[in-house]
């Protein structure tokens, strides 16, 4: 220092490594929202892949309303121009390093979203994505053929599972684990059967499961090692004319077919919060009604967020 001068270095010339540290402490929105053209040593940093591993867009969410028919909710074009930005910046700057994608609940992303990020995200290997309702069977099944690599999927219930699971059969030749958020009956089970019969690791938490989907996914799995049902609202279909009933505690011959897992993770007491909001949500949990990131939990720690 001389004449109350003082020389010292410039931001743009601190050490790469010091800016990633500095910028692993941002949340996307804070790493998406210009300072990668503050100049070019900063956007070199802002494209290191360490930044990049995850994708986390679960503090994001649509500005939607619900509409009685399909897709069942409407997305304010500003929501999606916001949304839309923030994902053509990311893939810019990931430059292919992204290897998880998260989305929140309530963020309705559309094929042409879904299939833009696809592209350019060709070593994804796990995908949260809990909300399908503006995304079509040629949008997901395109995504998932772009997904060679992908090994963990956490989707809601569909209707019709058949063609996304076959997809995955010939394309994820890795895929390994899955967790739904949705009802899971007969039909979803005896697909898992058929199309993932090497899946290793299942999640049907805080979700409507019936009993005979239950038996399928423990007789026709084979390599599953660990199965979750906490919080699971279990239902038997009795003989006609009998009614479904509730299923207050798991059988002697369903706790037999799976002692042969590393892990059955079960809960169905009555004095459980998370078994009680499933019953009073009748097997399609509410998740809005809850704390803020209750949807992240689950008891297979390779799942939770």
């Amino acid at each position: 220092m001389e004449d109350g001068y003082y020389v010292g270095r410039r931001w743009e010339d601190l050490d790469t490594d010091i800016l990633v540290k500095i910028f692993q402490s941002f949340d996307i929105l804070e790493l998406t929202s210009g300072i990668a053209h503050v100049c070019s040593a900063w956007r070199m940093a802002c494209c290191d892949p360490l930044l990049w591993k995850t994708l986390d867009l679960s503090m994001m969410k649509s500005n939607f309303i619900k509409i009685p028919l399909e897709p069942y909710v409407y997305v304010d074009g500003r929501s999606d121009k916001i949304l839309t930005r923030l994902l053509k910046i990311s893939m810019s700057l990931s430059r292919g390093n992204i290897t998880t994608l998260i989305f929140h609940f309530n963020l309705f992303v559309s094929d042409e979203q879904l299939t833009y990020t696809a592209e350019r995200c060709p070593q994804l290997r796990r995908l949260v994505l809990p909300a399908w309702n503006r995304i079509k069977k040629t949008g997901i099944c395109k995504a998932i053929r772009a997904w060679k690599d992908l090994e963990s999927l956490t989707m809601p219930g569909i209707a019709n599972p058949p063609y996304l699971m076959e997809e995955i059969s010939k394309n994820c030749k890795n895929f390994r684990e899955l967790k739904i958020m949705g009802p899971c009956d007969k039909f979803f089970a005896s697909t898992l059967a058929t199309f993932l019969p090497t899946l290793k690791v299942l999640s049907l938490r805080c979700s409507m499961l019936y009993k005979e989907a239950l038996i399928i996914v423990l007789d026709s799995l084979p390599h599953l090692e660990v199965l979750n049902i906490s919080h699971c609202l279990l239902i038997e279909v009795l003989p006609p004319p009998g009614p479904k009933k509730v299923v207050s505690e798991i059988d002697q011959s369903i706790i037999e077919k799976a002692s042969r897992l590393r892990e059955f993770l079960t809960c169905m007491n009555d004095s459980c919060t998370m078994c009680q909001r499933t019953k009073i949500d009748e097997g399609l949990m509410r998740w809005y009604r809850y704390e803020e990131g209750l949807w992240k939990a689950d008891e297979v720690s390779s799942l939770a967020l």
